[in-house]
């Protein structure tokens, strides 16, 4: 394979008022790159960004309206690579402070999601899955996570957050 594209996502949580920690994630829209799929905010760097963190911060305000004064970064996860489509990927940590409204760019996302942490540790969510994906000759089985009767968590995203949340829900950081 050529040589990888570099990107970066973000990977936001937080306390909501009943003090359960959520993750952030959004639903792609349909025909653009990884079209209505579950994914975390971010994308390719651009040439004017000055790191692969720029790159995830500057995603996250334009997809889902989050201004850096909401962002505290906690770490720089594993970099990991895209199995499908020839990214390099790097994931950060954030902790982030909710806006009273998100603002979602609908050209790129259709939806947001914040689904409790520990429901994505949750044995009784995980299964395989048959997907069928544009371009595919067939469906595949994918390991993954289901989020109520909608969405399915699967891919790169599931990769980047299965080590995670174990962490999390152990309090590796203070949230």
């Amino acid at each position: 394979m050529s040589e990888r594209v570099s990107a970066a996502v973000l990977v936001p949580v937080f306390r909501d008022a009943r003090g359960d920690l959520r993750v952030v994630l959004v639903v792609r829209a349909a025909g653009g790159a990884h079209g209505g799929q579950i994914g975390l905010p971010g994308g390719k760097r651009e040439p004017g960004d000055p790191s692969l963190l720029e790159t995830a911060l500057r995603e996250a305000e334009e997809e889902i309206g989050l201004v850096r004064s909401r962002v505290e970064v906690l770490a720089e996860l594993p970099e990991l690579d895209s199995r499908a489509i020839g990214f390099r990927v790097q994931p950060y940590l954030a902790r982030v402070t909710p806006p009273e409204r998100w603002r979602l760019a609908g050209a790129e996302i259709t939806e947001l999601l914040a689904p409790a942490v520990e429901s994505l540790a949750d044995p009784a969510a995980r299964r395989d899955e048959l997907l069928h994906e544009p371009g595919w000759p067939e469906p595949r089985s994918f390991p993954g996570v289901r989020l109520g009767e909608r969405y399915f968590l699967w891919g790169l995203t599931l990769r980047v957050l299965e080590p995670l949340v174990p962490r999390l829900l152990a309090g590796e950081w203070a949230l």
